[in-house]
This record gives C-alpha cells, sequence and structure tokens, in this order.
C-alpha cells in the first residue's frame, strides 16, 4: 500500500545482513580456518619427510610418495573422465523435444533449475568420483611396484606352466585393473541412465518407446563393456584356480585346482568365457540394429550358463565322480599341493628320520657322562627371571627390563660358546621421581647397560650367575668398551628431545648424578622453528614451539622400538615379533630378522601369520607381539636381517636370502635400501640366528606336510599337533625353545631351535624337531625332525609334566616348596634327543614369601620313565642314570661331596644345626627378611634329613623290631614344621619334637 502520511515511517532495518566488519572478520576466520588445516596436513607431510631424512631412507618416502601421487591422478583422470565424458554424451545425445506427458512436465521442473549450474555439476560429480577412485588406486602402490619390477621365480605352475611370478606380481595388478574396469562401467551406466532419464531419452510411463534410439545404443555399448570385462575376469578365473582358497573336508584349509576344478570349473570357466565375448558383441551390434531383443537373449543366456554350467555342473562332478571314490581322484593334486606347500614355506628340505624313543644302551651309567655332549642344558628361563634380573640389577626405578629376555651365545674366557641370557636396562617413565614434561621428555631419556646371565647355572642361592651386570654393567661379557646408552628399545615408546641445552641424566653414583648429551645422529633437528612448529602439531604440544629448553643442537627422537623403525623404513616387509639385542663392534645392537611374503603361490596352502606365530608366550607378555596378525600368506622368506642401533637409531637391512625373487623385486623397487649380505661383520654373524616366528610358522606346516605320500595325507591318520605349553594355563602351543644340543646326525652341538609334536587329541610324543639356528653354520636352517614309531607311546610334554606333579615324593616336595605365601613357577619343559630316547628337564623356580623375584630351587629331570626331583641338575641326573660323582654338566660344578655324619654324635650335630637353623628363621621371620627366612628353612630341611639318615644308621642293627611308623617321625616333623603346627606339641620346637621321635 502507498504512504499515507501521518509521520515519520523511522529508520529503516536491515535484517539478515551483516556489518562490512562482520563480514570481514568472518572471511579472516574462515581464511585462517583453511590455512590451519592446510598446516596440519602440511605437518603431517613434512615431519615424514624430516624423519625419513634423518634416518637416510629417504628414497623410500619419495618412491612411496610418488608412486602414490602417480596412482591417484592416473586412476583418478581416468574414472572423473570416464564419468564425465558419459554423462556429457548422454546430455548431447538428448531429443529435441521432449513427449508431452505428466512425466515430462514433472521433469521439466528439474530440467530447468539446474541448466544455469549444468557445468559446475559436471566438474563437481566427477571430481568427487576422481578423487575417491585416485584414493582408492593410492592404496595399490605395493600391487604395482610388484607388477612394474616383478623378476621371474624360475618355477612353473603344473596346470597352466606360467611362472610363479605371474600369479605373485602379475595377476593381482590384473585384477586390480579388472576392478577398476567395472567399477568405472557401472558409474558410467548409472550416470548416464540417470541423464538420459531426466532429459527424456529413456522414459517409464510415457506414451510411446520407452528409450530413444542414440540412449539405446549409448547404454547398449555401456553394457557390452562391463559384459566384454566379465568375459575377462572369467579367463582370469581360471588362473585364479590355481591360488583359489577353500575348505577341503579331506585335507583342511586348501589352495590349488583339485578334481573338481580341473575337470569341471576349468572348462566351465571357458566356456562362459566365449558366450560372454558373444553376448558383449551383441550388446554392440545394437549400435547398428537399435534393438535389445538379441542383446537381452544373449545376457539372459549368459546368467543362466553361469548358473547351469558354473555351479550346477560341477556339483555334479563333485557327487558322483569324486565322493565315491575321493582319494584316487584328488591324489594328483594333493601330490601337487604338498610339492608347493613344502617349497613355499621352505620345509621341502626338512630331514625326517625314524627314532626309537628308547634307550639303546642297557647300563644307564654310561649314560650320564653323554648328557653334556648332547646339550647344554638352560636352566635360566628368559621367560620368567626378567623379575630376578630386575630386583637384582633394575639400580634405579627409572630402569626396567622387558618382561621377556632373550637367549643368545657368548664366547667365555676359553673360547668356547656358552648360552646366555641377556636384556636390556631400558628407560622406565613410570619410576621418574616426579613427571613432567621437562623430565618425561628431556631429563630422562635413555637406559642404560647391558646385564647378562650364563644360561646353564645358577649360584647357590638359586640366582643368576651375572656375566655383565652392574651400572655401568661390566663383566666378561664384552671385550673391551661399548656404548652403553640406550636410546631405542623395546619398551621406548614416547619421544625425547636431545642434544640441546637441557642436560640429561645417565645415572647417579656415590659421587653424584652424572649427565650426558646425546652426540648421535638419528634424530629431527628441531633448531628451525618451522620444525618446531610441525611437531608441536604433529604430537599435539603447544610447548614444543617455545619451550627455553630447546635449543641450537635439539633433536627429536620417535619411532623408538627397533619394530617400528624397520617397518617405516621397510613397509614392504613383514617384522618378527620378537627383536633380540646383541653388543656387536663396540655397540648395542638390536637384530631384527623381516620377511618377505605373498599369497600368490599357485598350490601352496594359506595360513594365517598371527593364529600361526601365537604361543603361551605371546598370550602372556603384550610386548612379546605376534606377526601381521590378519596377513594369510602362502610364501614366507627370511630374506632380511636387520639392525637397529641402541644409541642412534641408525637402522641397516642386510639381503639374507639371497635367492628370493620376492626381495630381488623389492630390491628393484627401492634400489639401495638393502645392503649386500657380505657386508654383514663376522662380530654380527655370530649373534644372527634362525627366527622364532618364521620357525612357528613352518612347524605347524609340518603338523600335516611331513608325509610324501597323498593318499597318507588325505587319509589324516599321521596329522601331528603342536602340544599346548604344560606350565601354564594359557592354553596356547608350548612355545620353541633356543638350546644348544647335538641331533644324533650331528657331530657336536649347534645352537638350535626345538620344539614337540603330539599325534592328533592325543598327549603322547610322534616327534621332535629341531633347526640349526647358527647363522654361520653350513647347514644354517636344516630343518631335522626325528619321528617316533606310532606303536610305542612314549610320553608327551603333558604327560611328562604330569608325572612330574603326580609322583609322591615330588609332590609333597612342591607343596613344601609353595609353604606360606611361596610361589612355585615352572621353568621351559626342555627335550634333548640321547641314546635314542628323549631326556626332559625342566628348572623349577620359588617366588618365596615377601620376594618380588623368582629363584632357581629345584630342576626335574626324567628319562626312559625314571623321574628326579633335586637341587641341582648335576644330582637329578646322577639319580636318573645311577651315576654319583659323574661328569657335571657345562656350567654346573660339583658340590663338594660330604660324608654324612653317623651314630649318635652325627644325631647330636645334625640337632643342634636343626636348632639353629629354626632359630635364625624365628628371627629373619620376625624381622620381615623372607629372603633369610626362606634360606633358614632350607637348611633346617637339610638337618632334618641328615638326622633321620644318621638316626637310621645308628639304629639300624638295634631297632629292627621297631614299629616302621616311627621311622617317618622326621619327615612329621618337617611337614608340622612347615604347617606351623609343630611347636604346639607339648610346647617343644619342632627340632627338639624331632630329636624325640628319633
Amino acid at each position: 500500500m502507498p504512504d499515507r502520511g501521518g509521520g515519520p515511517t523511522g529508520p529503516r532495518i536491515r535484517v539478515g545482513r551483516p556489518s562490512r566488519r562482520s563480514r570481514t572478520l568472518l572471511m579472516t576466520l574462515g581464511v585462517l580456518a583453511v590455512l590451519a588445516m592446510l598446516f596440519v596436513m602440511f605437518a603431517g607431510f613434512w615431519t615424514d619427510w624430516l624423519w625419513y631424512k634423518a634416518v637416510d631412507y629417504s628414497s623410500v618416502f619419495t618412491t612411496t610418495l610418488w608412486t602414490k601421487i602417480g596412482l591417484f591422478f592416473v586412476f583418478g583422470l581416468l574414472m572423473a573422465l570416464a564419468v564425465g565424458v558419459n554423462i556429457w554424451l548422454a546430455h548431447r545425445l538428448r531429443p529435441p523435444l521432449s513427449a508431452m506427458s505428466l512425466e515430462q512436465q514433472s521433469l521439466d521442473r528439474y530440467r530447468m533449475s539446474i541448466a544455469p549450474y549444468k557445468k559446475w555439476m559436471l566438474i563437481g560429480v566427477t571430481a568427487v568420483i576422481g578423487l575417491i577412485s585416485g584414493a582408492s588406486a593410492a592404496g595399490q602402490w605395493r600391487t604395482w611396484l610388484l607388477w612394474i619390477n616383478g623378476v621371474s621365480f624360475g618355477e612353473k605352475d603344473p596346470q597352466f606352466g606360467k611362472d610363479v611370478a605371474f600369479y605373485a606380481f602379475d595377476l593381482p595388478w590384473y585384477r586390480f585393473l579388472l576392478g577398476f574396469g567395472f567399477a568405472a562401467a557401472v558409474l558410467s551406466l548409472i550416470a548416464a541412465a540417470l541423464v538420459h532419464y531426466l532429459y527424456g531419452g529413456l522414459r517409464v510411463t510415457s506414451p510411446g518407446a520407452r528409450a530413444t534410439g542414440a540412449a539405446t545404443g549409448h547404454l547398449s555399448v555401456l553394457l557390452g563393456l562391463f559384459v566384454a570385462l566379465k568375459a575377462v575376469a572369467y579367463w582370469l578365473d581360471r588362473y585364479g584356480l590355481a591360488v583359489k582358497s577353500s575348505d577341503f573336508k579331506a585335507a583342511g584349509n586348501w589352495t590349488g585346482l583339485r578334481f573338481v576344478d580341473a575337470n569341471a570349473y576349468l572348462p566351465a570357466k571357458t566356456i562362459l568365457f566365449c558366450i560372454a565375448v558373444i553376448c558383449a558383441l551383441l550388446f554392440f551390434a545394437t549400435l547398428w540394429r537399435r534393438t535389445w531383443q538379441l542383446p537381452v537373449i544373449g545376457f539372459g543366456l549368459m546368467v543362466l550358463s553361469a548358473i547351469l554350467i558354473g555351479g550346477l555342473y560341477p556339483a555334479i562332478v563333485q557327487k558322483f565322480q569324486v565322493d565315491p571314490n575321493e582319494q584316487a581322484k584328488e591324489a594328483p593334486y594333493v601330490a601337487q599341493n604338498l610339492k608347493a606347500t613344502k617349497k613355499a614355506y621352505g620345509i621341502d628340505d626338512a630331514q625326517v628320520t625314524e627314532y626309537s624313543g628308547k634307550a639303546q644302551t642297557e647300563d644307564r651309567t654310561q649314560l650320564r657322562g653323554e648328557v653334556a655332549k648332547a646339550a647344554s642344558i638352560r636352566l635360566l628361563d628368559p621367560n620368567i627371571v626378567s623379575p630376578t634380573f630386575q630386583q637384582l640389577q633394575q639400580m634405579k626405578g627409572y630402569y626396567a627390563f622387558p618382561q621377556n629376555l632373550d637367549v643368545d651365545r657368548y664366547k667365555d674366557a676359553d673360547g668356547n660358546s656358552r648360552d646366555t641370557v641377556i636384556g636390556l636396562r631400558e628407560l622406565n617413565l613410570n619410576g621418574i621421581p616426579k613427571n613432567n614434561w621437562i623430565n618425561d621428555h628431556f631429563r630422562y631419556t635413555h637406559g642404560f647397560g647391558v646385564v647378562a646371565a650364563e644360561g646353564t647355572t645358577a649360584d647357590s642361592e638359586g640366582r643368576p650367575v651375572f656375566t655383565e651386570s652392574d651400572l655401568p654393567s661390566k663383566g666378561d661379557l664384552v671385550k673391551g668398551k661399548y656404548e652403553q646408552r640406550i636410546y631405542y628399545g623395546e619398551r621406548t615408546e614416547q619421544y625425547s628431545i636431545v642434544g640441546g641445552p637441557q642436560k640429561e641424566i645417565d645415572y647417579s653414583d656415590d659421587d653424584g648424578e652424572k649427565t650426558t648429551s646425546f652426540s648421535g645422529k638419528g634424530g629431527v633437528d628441531l633448531s628451525n622453528p618451522v620444525n618446531r612448529a610441525a611437531y608441536a602439531v604433529a604430537f599435539g604440544e603447544p610447548q614444543i614451539l617455545y619451550s627455553g629448553a630447546i635449543g641450537e643442537g635439539s633433536q627429536v627422537l620417535y619411532n623408538r622400538t627397533p619394530k617400528d623403525r624397520v617397518e617405516a623404513v621397510a613397509p614392504w616387509l613383514t617384522i618378527d615379533g620378537d627383536a633380540y639385542p646383541a653388543v656387536v663392534d663396540g655397540k648395542i645392537q638390536w637384530i631384527v630378522d623381516a620377511y618377505t611374503t605373498s599369497n600368490g603361490y599357485p598350490y601352496s596352502s594359506r595360513t594365517t601369520l598371527g593364529d600361526t606365530t601365537a604361543d603361551s608366550l605371546t598370550a602372556e607378555n603384550q610386548q612379546r607381539a605376534v606377526v601381521a596378525q590378519e596377513n594369510q600368506v602362502n610364501y614366507i622368506r627370511n630374506s632380511v636381517k636387520a639392525t637397529v642401533d641402541a644409541y642412534d637409531g641408525t637402522v641397516k637391512l642386510y639381503e639374507w636370502d639371497t635367492k628370493d625373487p620376492v626381495l630381488k623385486t623389492w630390491m628393484k623397487s627401492f634400489p639401495g635400501t638393502v645392503e649386500p649380505r657380505g657386508e654383514i661383520s663376522d662380530e654380527l654373524m655370530d649373534h644372527l640366528r634362525y627366527p622364532q616366528d618364521l620357525f612357528k610358522v613352518q612347524r605347524e606346516l609340518l603338523t600335516r606336510y611331513h608325509v610324501d605320500n597323498a593318499n597318507t595325507f588325505l587319509s589324516g591318520s599321521q596329522v601331528w599337533q603342536v602340544p599346548d605349553d604344560p606350565t601354564n594355563k594359557s592354553g596356547e602351543s608350548v612355545p620353541a625353545y633356543y638350546l644348544s644340543m647335538r641331533m644324533p646326525d650331528q657331530e657336536q652341538q649347534a645352537f638350535s631351535l626345538t620344539t614337540t609334536f603330539t599325534p592328533n587329541n592325543r598327549d603322547n610324543l610322534s616327534a621332535f624337531m629341531a633347526v640349526n639356528a647358527e647363522a654361520d653354520a653350513d647347514d644354517y636352517g636344516k630343518i631335522r625332525v626325528l619321528k617316533l614309531p606310532a606303536s610305542t607311546t612314549v610320553s608327551g610334554p603333558k604327560q611328562v609334566q604330569s608325572q612330574f606333579n603326580s609322583e609322591q615324593d615330588i609332590a609333597e616336595s612342591i607343596r613344601l616348596l609353595r609353604g606360606g605365601d611361596s610361589e612355585v613357577e615352572y621353568g621351559n619343559l626342555l627335550t634333548v634327543p640321547l641314546d635314542g630316547g628323549l631326556l626332559y628337564v625342566e628348572p623349577v623356580y620359588v617366588r618365596g614369601g615377601g620376594l618380588k623375584y623368582p629363584l632357581l630351587r629345584k630342576v626335574l629331570v626324567t628319562y626312559g620313565g625314571a623321574t628326579a626331583f633335586e637341587d641341582t641338575l648335576g644330582e637329578a641326573l646322577d639319580k636318573i642314570f645311577g651315576a654319583e660323582g659323574a661328569e657335571q654338566p657345562p656350567g654346573e660344578q660339583p658340590e663338594e661331596p660330604t660324608d654324612p655324619p653317623t651314630g649318635g654324635n652325627a644325631v647330636e650335630d645334625a640337632l643342634k644345626d636343626a636348632q639353629k637353623a629354626y632359630d635364625e628363621g624365628q628371627t629373619a621371620l620376625k624381622e620381615g627378611d623372607w629372603e633369610a627366612y626362606g634360606k633358614a628353612q632350607a637348611e633346617l630341611e637339610k638337618a632334618l634329613e641328615a638326622m633321620e639318615k644318621a638316626a637310621a644308621e645308628a639304629g639300624s642293627g638295634k631297632n629292627a623290631d621297631k614299629d616302621p611308623a616311627e621311622s617317618a617321625g622326621s619327615e612329621d616333623a618337617r611337614k608340622e614344621e612347615q604347617d606351623g603346627s609343630g611347636d604346639k606339641e607339648d610346647g617343644k620346637k619342632p627340632a627338639e619334637q624331632a630329636a624325640d621321635r628319633s
């Protein structure tokens, strides 16, 4: 309405339009937000580049980066062009006039609304599709590098005669291309159909033809391309049968062709390929015929053929030809699977020999001296004694040892190789006196020193005999000085900033605090403000940007575990779960075993590495990780030995398997990253060993693949299993143990990895397996399997452990050891072949009272049904073989023989010793000194045993008619003292009561 007067109308208010100042502020905030996002992205990229440059593996970063960028742009652009061209073509082929119908009238509104934005919509849709496709393609950088650099295996598959490289390197890339083609065809078809419908080329409810001739031709070509790709898929599926996994009830997890594959699926795929080609041609023919009739008929024929020929026919062959005579039909294909699987896992040269399982020498006393030659029996269990190392050698609260220590071999003063348990004193942030940012990342930055102990012995108190100890570490393990600071380790996961104005703590002693400043090159320089800003963003720690503790020379250390560093510089390797330290050439080096793997080896059965490498140790210890938990492979080689310097983090990769085609392919892809095998120094070679995880994969395969006969394999009558660990309740497999031992065909001991097998669902022993683990040995990696006769019963680990626990004397001794607050821990149950039989040895540890660490107290030994439970290995072996005073095993010194006291004086002397031990025990109990109390109890037990023996000898001619029950008096006294009830009888002390009974 017009204004009719009546006074002022007031100011005009503009609603919803911000002021110029507000718009400027919003624009500024928007720009800042975009810049912040870009800097966050830049920080991730820049810090990665700086890290790879610092460790001298920048070529890995650039090769990987440019490969991803290339794949992203090539395949992203191809997908965008494919979809964009078809959208443009569908728009151009639109009919000039739309049919007058309600359907077209409603579509007119959409056509008019998008008309001004058609170009931008086309660009936006194709850009989004291109970005998604490019990102997906970038993830295939490994597949591309393997295909473009692949080398020949020199082996051909038995069905098609193609080199294994075709299946390992070529076929995965062809399948990716095929998948990309299918995606492009489907997306183009959908996009074109939508545009044709929007502009009237396709009609659903409009009168007349449902599609224009142009739309029919366009969509038919796209459908023809899709069917042509399906034909290619059928052709590749023929080769895919050689690496196809299936559930074969007679053989479990199966890879490769079976009878039905070779005689039904293979011809079916060929027929379907031909039908698909014909069907694709019919679709292309619509460009001239402008009718859907023949293509639809052809497509229906293809679908029907896929059901009948590709599904029903193979089922009929399986039902009526294979099932009635399965072994005869499948035997040739099983033979090929046996050969390929053994080859792919490196077990084709495994030496399987018959072993009686029973001693051949009738006089067992002759075998006592043979034990030392058969094995250097390791009594120190590296998986149990870490708390002992921690208690005795931690020195400072901010140091700690790994939960599982490692076994290596070092030469003693005489030049003889000895099994050694070794661990590093690593940084423990939880033990820092005061946690704050400076202490956590600047002051406490590293561990210090090696601690090692003889593997074959313990001292009189059951503690390790250290060959390298104290702080700084010193001893006989290492000749000469070595760098003891440990900046990189299995427990070191946080970042540290070192080398700047802030001094770092080494350790403290009576002279005060010792400090140092990192002088290595393994970190990234932080003196540059851009670098500091990037790491402040990457680590989410703004103090890095402005802290005064960072200055000239400051470096940031991260990716500090050996596994993380090797994985980062060689992302194409699969890393073993257990890195181990060694002192090499004046430095502490972490040695890391790495594998090349493939899942494309024809006929070789697949295995899941995470499941296969799990055992009772990985179940209880998260640090002892399994390899590549979900990775399924059917080819594996320990092709690379890597080292990580514990001081400056330097990573070196050494070519180990010089014949591995997978490694050769990766070396072509990343030239210069792997050093030749000849660069391995002699000192480093002395510490290289056969890796545990590869051994566990191989032993799992050998439970089924130790046979050569296809019919035996199919029958399953000789299937073995890896027994569960009887020493704990995890329910997982027994670990593989390192042990210096001699197999029957070896002339001398060799550092070996060992394991046992039991029959499927049974507990008796079926085989013993060992591999020479000495890297410099001529037969390094040779697998030897001792197969026991199926007709005899030899006790397996679980039965041996049960035998230990069920013998009355041993059970009573175990009960006494568990008295009070003590806990009994069983060590590794070692198995040693000896004179046709098997010797089992198990150390027994006691964590007594207030003690926080286990001590070796007893040794369990069994051989040929005889069992001993003694204080030392020598005593146990003497009892087993009836050879008192025989040669002691290496590392264990014989105890000085003492003549037992006799007669009344002997009883009195023993009584005095018992009373003394009792008094000392009571004093220790009052003072809360549980270690002294444990010693006193041991002395009391010895004194009572001596008193009982002396009393029996003194009264053997006088008291023959006495009640035999009285002879158990001293044993009763021991029991009463153990449960605390001895002092309740007539107010006397246990020692006095025992004397009365005697």
